[in-house]
């Protein structure tokens, strides 16, 4: 059996080492420099993607197109060494607000039971059967 390699290796000997190409035929097309921009401070980075995207951004005097994202490496807590999630969705706000609704739920409960007991004579013959 004879196996077909679908790279090639270029034998440069002035590199010193082999490379391996890419394989012909199988990437994008449309690979261009694209503007991401992060929204939760306004950084932006141009870098090449194949990103689809309707907006554009008009940086150092040429139109890219703009790809917005709401967390990146500049307001990502893992690289900017900050504990603390900026969550722009609003999800830490339900949850506290849940919690508190929870709280004062238990609160009223509490105060309910406590309320019922207080109006029960103590004195009171049980019923029995």
């Amino acid at each position: 059996m004879s196996s077909k390699s679908t790279t090639s290796v270029d034998q440069s000997p002035d590199l010193g080492y082999n490379r391996v190409l890419m394989k012909k035929g199988i990437h994008a097309k449309n690979y261009r420099p694209v503007v991401f921009k992060d929204l939760s401070n306004g950084k932006t980075f141009l870098t090449r993607s194949t990103a689809e995207t309707d907006e554009t951004i008009k940086l150092d005097g040429t139109e890219y197109p703009l790809v917005t994202t709401h967390i990146s490496s500049a307001s990502h807590p893992f690289f900017t060494g900050q504990e603390k999630l900026l969550d722009i969705e609003g999800r830490v706000d339900k949850f506290k607000a849940r919690a508190k609704a929870a709280q004062e739920a238990r609160e009223k409960s509490a105060q309910k039971s406590k309320k019922t007991k207080a109006e029960k004579p103590k004195d009171a013959p049980q019923k029995i059967g």
